[in-house]
């Protein structure tokens, strides 16, 4: 059988899997059982992704007496081991069934502190019989810290049972617990579990004979002896009362330091060991020790000679080093870290107390039409402007996310929207960088408008303040092993929002009539053609004429059109003094236009209407006139000023009445901060006005319906009265003030 651990989203859970016989392919077999493993704090990973455990959990296989489980055939990786206990101990910590069906048990140690048991013929039978999953875990013991080893010793000898007798667990931060088999007053046999706390953090333990415990910390490899003391734990009866851990431990340094793993070779028969042990610079090496049994605590390790003696003592100057090079470099990269963080911090002060007015660190965002791959593309250009006195260094980066008029209704479709990161590296007082990225068209040819484009800073941690808080190479203790999964949050950084802009379709006109000649062809290129129609047009001649719906709607129906009327001294205080020179309309106009950058004629001739081209290729005529309204105030007449808008594209006419609109809504809320009370107007005008809309819209509902029952003869003069409805809508009598 082949035991795996594997980390799940939520859970551990144990897997076992037939093992290939000899000859066979390589590969494990078809799954035997699964199991998940209940765990005190749930994994915090990203959806679907298991997070990145801080520490490896412990697996070993323990067996009752007899058993040929563990007979040579134990083999593992990580902290997998293999060891037979005896019967006592063995049915109180896994009970009776575990006792009578001679199974092996596998014991697990998980990052939370966990020891918990699962039987593994039991697991073997759960597909066969299913039934309550928790029923296959039992938990023995909570370490309340990372277990990172699990071994069984010999504390009492006897020369009945040679089987170890106490069951051994090591946490991370130094608690060991012993679980041995006891005698409570009533003179059952119940298991006594023991817990004390040793010099951590423990790197790795291994177990020896005589009672000893070998465990490693960053600073030395010390051993301690579970059977020596004044008071021997034995298992006496319930008039001696039970036994307990030789108090105090002794643990004895034996002059190695960061060992990373540790094996015992072999044991002496004057109480000694050989150890295999692996450090954290790579080198391997063979520790034999003479450790006398008799001694209350082990003494240090001797040697033959002075030669071997001042070779060890530079061994471990050649260690001291390594750990004072390691602890100076995650020192200066701490002290790295804290200056980043610093700058951090007050960018995020300067932006989040300047929301209302100019920033000091800004993003603006303009659009044009460039020529890209033989097709017309409006693109973005961001600036962004750092006016403070802080730099934007390694771990800025700047976020940009563009958003289509078909994403925004449907917030689930939020997350589907593009979205450009921009490492912002290097960006002194007073530098400006520039990005340009597409808007559009898409693959099918068609500008979802408006778009709206986000721009945000955003500065990670992970990036910044996870090298410095990552264990070291060379040196781990215990607040660089658990740094980064405890201090830094889900989020991984830092979001500060700059601007959002909003690209509508008075922005994206082209106005092929105004360009200059020598650029005059190349606006006048227009949207990508498909290749058949370009073909189908060449074959027609200057003669053919398109037949496509478009053409026929321009050809045979009149442009729709849309009319706005505004207050004349509202318009002349939103332009301000900048158009003095020029008429309300034409200042109008270029209010309108204003974000247009390929209208630059407009800058110099006085114009008061323009007729522009969408992306869609179909014309839009702006047409700005002075009007007098003389039925809304009651003090009389008021000059007004009337935008018009006319298409033959109701997609069109649409897009740029809601860009008008959008601006004059603009427009109205800062002047209302700023400027007096509305004139008096008459309210039983504006009430007629609105009972008139009222019937049109009534009028346009029923004339819908009748449009489905009738036939073709009688539906064209629906149609036609539901066109004319649909005019009087777009022009209403309102005049906004």
């Amino acid at each position: 059988m082949l035991v795996t651990l594997a980390q799940g989203p939520a859970r551990w859970k144990v897997q076992l899997f037939e093992c290939p016989c000899p000859g066979d392919d390589a590969r494990p077999g078809g799954q035997v059982g699964e199991v998940e493993l209940s765990t005190s704090s749930p994994l915090a990973g990203t959806l679907g992704e298991p997070a990145a455990p801080r520490s490896l959990p412990v697996l070993c296989c323990v067996s009752p007496p007899g058993s040929s489980a563990l007979h040579g055939h134990v083999r593992g990786s990580g902290g997998f081991a293999g060891f037979t206990l005896e019967q006592a101990l063995f049915g109180l910590l896994f009970g009776v069934d575990a006792s009578l069906l001679e199974s092996p048990v596998i014991v697990c140690g998980l990052p939370d502190g966990q020891l918990c048991c699962v039987v593994l013929k039991n697991l073997v039978t759960s597909r066969l019989s299913p039934g309550d999953p928790k029923a296959l875990v039992k938990i023995l013991h909570h370490l309340e810290e990372p277990v990172v080893f699990i071994g069984a010793l010999k504390t009492e000898s006897s020369a009945e049972d040679t089987h170890p007798d106490c069951l051994v667990a090591l946490g991370h931060h130094g608690r060991i617990l012993a679980i041995r088999a006891s005698w409570d007053e009533a003179g059952n046999l119940v298991p006594d579990l023991r817990e004390c706390r040793l010099p951590g953090p423990v790197l790795c333990a291994a177990c020896g004979a005589g009672g000893r415990v070998y465990y490693s910390t960053p600073s030395e490899l010390c051993v301690v002896d579970l059977a020596a003391g004044g008071a021997p734990w034995k298992p006496e009866q319930p008039d001696g009362g039970p036994g307990d851990l030789p108090s105090p431990l002794c643990p004895i340094s034996l002059g190695i330091c960061s060992v990373v793993t540790l094996s015992v070779l072999s044991e002496m028969p004057e109480g000694g060991a050989r150890l295999l042990a692996l450090s954290t610079g790579g080198r391997l090496m063979i520790c034999s020790l003479a450790l006398s049994s008799d001694a209350p605590c082990p003494g240090r390790a001797t040697v033959a000679d002075s030669g071997q003696k001042i070779k060890e003592l530079l061994c471990d100057i050649g260690t001291v080093s390594e750990r004072v090079s390691s602890l100076k470099k995650a020192v200066d990269q701490r002290n790295k870290a804290l200056t980043c963080l610093n700058e951090a911090m007050n960018v995020s002060c300067i932006l989040l107390a300047s929301r209302e007015g100019p920033r000091p660190i800004s993003c603006t965002t303009s659009t044009a039409w460039s020529r890209l791959q033989l097709r017309d593309v409006l693109t973005a250009t961001l600036r962004l402007q750092n006016d403070s006195g802080f730099r934007l260094d390694r771990g800025w980066a700047l976020c940009v996310q563009v958003l289509t008029s078909s994403q925004a209704p449907d917030p689930d479709v939020a997350d589907s929207a593009t979205t450009y990161t921009i490492p912002v590296d290097q960006l002194g007082p007073g530098d400006r960088r520039e990005v340009t990225l597409p808007l559009g068209p898409g693959e099918d040819g068609a500008l979802d408008l408006p778009v709206t484009v986000s721009c945000a800073l955003h500065y990670s941690l992970r990036e910044v303040v996870g090298e410095a808080l990552a264990p070291s190479e060379s040196f781990k203790d215990s607040c660089l092993d658990e740094g980064p999964p405890a201090v830094l949050p889900e989020q991984d950084g830092i979001c500060l929002p700059l601007s959002e802009h909003t690209v509508d379709l008075l922005q994206c006109l082209r106005f092929p009539a105004l360009a200059a000649p020598h650029t005059q062809a190349a606006s006048l290129l227009g949207p990508a053609c498909d290749p058949v129609d370009t073909f189908l047009g060449t074959l027609l001649g200057p003669r053919g004429e398109p037949a496509g719906p478009a053409s026929l709607r321009a050809k045979f129906l009149p442009p729709s059109v849309a009319t706005i009327k505004v207050s004349a001294e509202l318009l002349r205080a939103a332009v301000g003094p900048s158009h003095s020179g020029t008429s309300l309309c034409c200042a109008t106009l270029q209010w309108l236009l204003a974000e247009n950058t390929a209208l630059e004629a407009m800058r110099t001739q006085p114009l008061s209407s323009v007729q522009g081209v969408a992306p869609d290729g179909t014309e839009v005529h702006l047409t700005i006139q002075e009007v007098t309204v003389t039925q809304v105030c009651a003090a009389g007449p008021l000059q007004a000023i009337e935008i018009q808008v006319e298409s033959s594209s109701l997609a069109t006419l649409c897009g740029a009445h809601h860009a008008v609109i959008g601006r004059l809504q603009r427009m109205v809320v800062q002047q209302a901060a700023q400027s007096c009370s509305p004139p008096d107007v008459r309210v039983q005008y504006l009430r007629q006005i609105h009972a008139n809309h009222e019937a049109l819209l009534q009028e346009v509902q029923t004339l819908r319906d009748r449009l489905c029952t009738e036939d073709e003869a009688s539906s064209c003069t629906t149609a036609e009265r539901l066109l004319q409805v649909y005019r009087q809508l777009r022009s209403p009598s309102l005049l906004l003030v």
